[in-house]
């Protein structure tokens, strides 16, 4: 380890001759990276061995996240950071002649997921370290990443291979020896003994071999270090009876591929199914090894671990242990059971019920047929419970069933057979309560708590915004960076009008390198002085980007009719990704850009408003993209969007929220206040109702402005063709408009209205965003990670 910026030189200088048998100056920049990469996961490695050595001697009780995504953006900086040597590094690059910050461009985004869900699982990683808690990850070692997207010349989304591991991953560790099998198709053979017990043999089955990938998960200013362990499928010794080679090895590779695969086909479905159950297959048969050399028998399995599972993907993880504590450690039905539902543990991250897996019986009987058989005896063990307890009550028991309609609800595994069931956010929490699981909370209430959603401060605000950083610096210390409630001392200093000018100075410096970040990426150039109004997140219905860019129609319309109506200078800004086979999101993407060629390219309007949509979006990006933003768009559909992280990112680094009552802006707006954010559109109490006479056609015929904005999208406004965007004025008109743009447009309009008057007085408006920030502690993921350790894992931090 090194310990003094000489000490590092001269390793660097040794390291990369042993390498790449170079000198430094013969280096490309990409070697200098996988060098400085190697040699800080050496330096962390030795907090690695000693975390996992104090925890094994302090017998602390081990939680296991599973997650199908982990986005963890890059790791150089971050672990640079949090290892406390980033400036010793950047010295000594600096003192060779060297650029850290072209280093540290070379590293690409881990390819390990696709949004909230996989970010949220990466800021977990990082505060449960930093807090010196116990908590290893368990995902897939995806070969490609969701995709790149690239934006035609005709605004299309275009999707390419995200090839993250183009120049390998420094940061991973293969562990051969840890390998174990996972098995698929084939057949059980079940046989009787002479005391009457069931023994249950899966035969002729497709063997792979998963193999895992370690990586430290490194916490900040402590030793503690956890893993993040990636299974990786490769092939077994033995091709499977009957089985072309070429095919078993094609079959195998498809597995790690890349994160959700299309699942628009059977062959989709089926390969998503495969990747679910390879997952928490091989990560349940690591951590019964593990106990196991740490302790005589599985007796005590759950006062040792808790499996997290973070949505309904890794669900299969209960009947897998149910499978390995039967047919492979002897334990009965009945006490199996009962350490299965003291160990799992599930976390909900959505209300929408299509986004609720369910799994076609067909499939896990053909895939996985002792799976199947354990579901198929928990759903009658769910039945018989209920009776006993409701007699009589059959739609209560049909509501309820875990195998219904000829598909296997997912959800209702994790509920009625993990010991714990979690929201996101507080109005999330009471949805699923009231609505979504409302027969599920009826049978088992002491199971439901929320736990509302954070993100790392670190990344988020003290690494991404460093100008940020030391402003807050200057003004209040530095306590805060080890204790982020202490961010909260900001408040005393708001109405200080040096601080204000300060830091309208530190958003305009982030807004410059927005702006050449933009310039790069698009060739678009705008005016850092405008408002940057930011929209970024995947592209779905409910999110409403339609919302955002019939706005921006209706204010083009506005100004090309009305030469005297002028906005406060605006530059829109839209990043997302849409499904590949979710045409409607898509066609979307291709509105947005349309409109914003037109705008960006008329003379007339584009000195006061520019449109902008930023390829491919990622967590890279967003770190840049967050610190520059001064309107958070927020305005989702309420009642759809369970939390949401994204809105407090911005928040942190000083943005005001625009958005509805939805998800995590409910308690933002109850942390800040309506002075300090803008809130609109209908309510989750509301809409119900509303719905019951809602005309779509009547509305937009009774505005002017909404039936201009609507009817540009058939008229040839945006594209020579005029039925480019038909499937979105159908959507809007002839499906009655489902998430409700048209009628929030009216209100949308005057909170951006508002956003435009509050912007012109700058002082208020700086003041505004101190608070924010000032306020922002509560959505740091540190205080999500002790409440999860506190009240659902009862786990003790490691003591070093």
């Amino acid at each position: 380890m090194f310990q003094s910026k000489k000490q590092f030189i001269n390793e660097y200088k040794d390291k990369v001759a042993q390498t790449f048998g170079t000198t430094l100056e013969r280096t490309h920049p990409a070697d200098r990276y996988l060098v400085l990469s190697d040699m800080v996961r050496d330096f962390a490695s030795i907090n690695w061995r000693d975390a996992n050595a104090q925890a094994r001697s302090q017998k602390v009780k081990t939680v296991y996240y599973f997650s199908m995504e982990f986005l963890l953006g890059r790791s150089l900086k971050n672990n640079l950071k949090n290892l406390g040597i980033f400036d010793m590094v950047r010295e000594g690059f600096e003192e060779l002649g060297l650029s850290l910050d072209e280093v540290l461009e070379i590293e690409s985004d881990a390819g390990l997921g696709n949004g909230g869900l996989g970010r949220l699982a990466a800021c977990f990683m990082d505060s449960a370290a930093t807090l010196n808690y116990q908590v290893h990850g368990d995902c897939l070692r995806y070969q490609y990443g969701m995709f790149r997207q690239k934006i035609n010349a005709a605004g299309e989304q275009v999707e390419v291979p995200d090839m993250w591991l183009r120049i390998g991953n420094p940061w991973e560790i293969r562990k051969v020896k840890n390998s174990v099998e996972v098995r698929f198709w084939g057949h059980v053979n079940v046989t009787g003994d002479m005391n009457g017990d069931l023994h249950f043999d899966h035969v002729d089955a497709t063997l792979v071999r998963a193999v895992p990938y370690d990586m430290p998960m490194i916490g900040a200013n402590t030793k503690m270090t956890n893993t993040l362990r990636l299974w990786a499928a490769e092939p077994a010794d033995e091709v499977p009876a009957g089985m072309d080679y070429r095919d078993y090895l094609s079959k195998v590779n498809e597995i790690c591929r890349n994160v959700y695969p299309d699942d628009s086909t059977e062959d989709g479905r089926f390969l998503r199914l495969k990747q679910q159950y390879f997952l928490v297959a091989a990560g349940i048969q690591t951590i019964i090894r593990e106990h196991l050399e740490n302790n005589p028998s599985l007796d005590n399995l759950a006062d040792k671990v808790t499996i997290q599972l973070n949505d309904t993907h890794p669900v299969l993880a209960i009947p897998e242990l149910m499978r390995v504590l039967m047919d492979e450690h002897g334990y009965r039905w009945h006490d199996a059971f009962e350490i299965t539902r003291h160990v799992m543990a599930y976390t909900n991250h959505t209300i929408m019920v299509e986004a609720l897996e369910a799994w076609p019986v067909s499939y896990v009987q053909r895939l996985l047929p002792r799976i199947y058989m354990i579901i198929e005896e928990l759903d009658r063990q769910a039945v018989t419970y209920i009776q006993g307890r409701f007699p009589g009550d059959y739609g209560l028991v049909q509501r309820t069933r875990i195998i219904d309609n000829g598909a296997i609800q997912m959800a209702r595994i994790a509920i009625h057979d993990g010991f714990s069931v979690n929201g996101v956010a507080a109005i999330h929490t009471e949805i699923l309560k009231n609505d979504l699981f409302k027969d599920f909370y009826y049978l088992y209430p002491w199971k439901f708590s929320n736990k509302t959603n954070g993100i790392t401060p670190r990344r988020w605000c003290l690494y991404a915004n460093p100008e940020l950083e030391a402003l807050l610096d200057k003004t209040i210390g530095k306590d805060y960076r080890n204790n982020f409630d202490r961010i909260a001392d900001l408040e005393a200093h708001v109405d200080d009008s040096g601080l204000q000018q300060a830091f309208l100075a530190v958003k305009h410096r982030r807004k410059e390198i927005m702006a050449d970040y933009i310039r790069k990426e698009t060739g678009i150039e705008v005016n850092p002085y405008s408002i940057f109004d930011t929209q970024a997140k995947r592209l779905h219905a409910y999110k409403r980007q339609l919302l955002n860019i019939l706005h921006v129609i209706y204010l083009y319309q506005r100004m090309k009719e009305d030469p005297n109506f002028r906005i406060y200078p605006r530059t829109f800004l839209f990043a997302a990704k849409a499904a590949p086979a979710y045409v409607f999101a898509k066609k979307v993407i291709k509105l947005i850009n349309n409109v914003a060629r037109v705008v960006n390219n008329d003379p007339e309007v584009n000195n006061v408003m520019k449109v902008v949509f930023l390829p491919d979006y990622r967590v890279s990006m967003s770190e840049v993209l967050v610190t520059a933003t001064d309107v958070s768009e927020q305005i989702s559909m309420a009642g759809k969007e369970a939390s949401g992280t994204g809105n407090m990112k911005f928040m942190m680094n000083g943005a005001i929220t625009l958005g509805t009552l939805d998800g995590a802006n409910v308690e933002i707006d109850q942390l800040v206040g309506r002075d300090n954010d803008v809130i609109f559109g209908k309510t989750v109490e509301e809409i119900p109702q509303f719905r019951d006479n809602y005309r779509a056609w009547d509305l937009c015929v009774s505005d002017r402005r909404l039936m201009r904005a609507v009817n540009s999208l058939v008229d040839g406004s945006w594209s020579g063709n005029v039925d480019d965007f038909r499937m979105i004025y159908d959507e809007l008109l002839g499906r009655n408009d489902e998430y409700l743009v048209l009628a929030d447009f009216d209100a949308y309009v005057r909170a951006q209205e508002e956003i435009d008057r509050r912007y012109r007085d700058q002082s208020a408006w700086a003041r505004s965003c101190l608070i924010n920030i000032a306020r922002s502690a509560y959505f740091s993921s540190d205080r999500t990670i002790d409440q999860y350790a506190k009240d659902i894992w009862h786990i003790e931090p490691v003591r070093f």
